[in-house]
């Protein structure tokens, strides 16, 4: 459903990610792990055209979306919740969810939204701004389910948010997976919630790929040792 190859991205003369090579199936959620500065949100950044390619090829499905604009790689089914949200603080929770509609053609918040985050249904009328970080966080992931996606692209999704919220979203990311059957690539530092999402987790170190294991029989201590300052 997501596949990448040779990836190269770089910050004027300096390269940062270097060939990479990513293929996710269908209805799969994949970890990507790795300590700051390593590539994490690089490697968001330029899946969803923020940061160009320098060479490669992405593509969602059978469509090539390399080149393209961000907003044609939403129409082209990719969706990606930032680094620390970015949710429009002053909009109230139904109109930053509705922003994830314009691809769509829909005026109308789907039902299925909110009932995988009934808080938000409660405080649809609420400004951003005022929810707790975990309730943006769900705010983000809802607007970002909007614009109905077939990859989620999630940078972080953990920052900042208590441990009780962090178990209840993982339960709900693998929850959208199995309703919806979507694609999920997660960059997180913290191992438990990789574990308890992911299908696969792969750890990224300098810019390059240095590990890829299945979730089950993973060697947790090998995976520290990369996260581990």
């Amino acid at each position: 459903m997501l596949n990448v190859s040779d990836l190269r991205a770089a910050y004027g003369e300096s390269e940062v990610l270097h060939s990479l090579d990513l293929d996710v199936k269908p209805g799969e959620i994949v970890a990507i792990m790795g300590r700051n500065g390593m590539g994490k949100t690089t490697l968001m950044k330029t899946l969803m055209g923020i940061v160009p390619e320098k060479t490669g090829a992405i593509t969602v499905g059978d469509t090539a979306i390399t080149g393209m604009k961000s907003h044609q790689r939403v129409a082209s089914g990719i969706a990606y919740v930032p680094q620390g949200r970015m949710i429009f603080s002053a909009m109230t929770v139904e109109e930053n969810v509705e922003t994830g509609l314009t691809v769509t053609g829909q005026s109308k918040v789907p039902g299925d939204i909110y009932e995988l985050f009934p808080v938000l249904l409660e405080m649809k009328n609420r400004r951003g701004g005022n929810l707790s970080g975990g309730q943006q966080q769900q705010l983000a992931i809802a607007r970002a389910l909007a614009s109905n996606p077939k990859v989620l692209l999630l940078d972080e999704p953990t920052e900042g948010i208590q441990p009780s919220i962090i178990r209840e979203m993982a339960r709900t990311l693998r929850k959208i997976r199995d309703q919806k059957g979507l694609t999920i690539v997660v960059s997180e530092q913290v191992l438990s919630f990789a574990l308890d999402v992911a299908d696969r987790v792969m750890v990224i170190e300098n810019g390059e790929f240095v590990h890829d294991s299945p979730r089950d029989g993973i060697d947790e201590a090998k995976v520290s040792k990369f996260l581990s300052v």
